[in-house]
């Protein structure tokens, strides 16, 4: 590996390019294999508008993790770390495994959910954040 393959890369889909210039922050930064995933929320990308419940909330946050690890280079099967910010972690931590489980497969990465008393916006009930290696999922 040469120093060129070791050059920092921020990656930021199209309809995130707006908050990269507004918040000045990547959605991921990349150096070599290893992705650095910012918090993903229960915003749909596109629209702007917010999901209501853990379900629905949930979903989008991998969505948003899957649509920049996409432009990373890398899938959800390359995650080796998950970190998750509740809002109200015993209450919700259930159904938010259950839609975990739809998008994380095994060998399952490690996994570390903080409760907190608040997120970005009052209505936000989780935070997804992710730290991938390229091309290191099975398959």
């Amino acid at each position: 590996m040469n120093a060129r393959d070791l050059k920092r890369q921020s990656v930021n889909p199209p309809p995130t390019q707006e908050l990269y210039e507004t918040l000045h922050f990547s959605q991921a930064t990349r150096v070599g294999g290893v992705i650095w995933v910012s918090g993903q929320v229960g915003i749909d990308l596109t629209t702007g508008e917010l999901a209501e419940g853990m379900d629905a909330q949930a979903r989008l946050a991998f969505d948003g993790v899957r649509a920049v690890l996409d432009a990373a280079g890398a899938s959800l099967a390359d995650i080796v770390e998950l970190t998750t910010f509740h809002t109200d972690l015993r209450g919700g931590i259930a159904e938010f495994a259950r839609v975990k489980d739809e998008y994380i497969a095994a060998p399952y990465p490690s996994w570390s959910a903080v409760g907190v008393t608040q997120l970005a916006r009052p209505e936000l009930l989780v935070e997804i954040r992710a730290v991938a290696v390229a091309g290191s999922g099975p398959g």
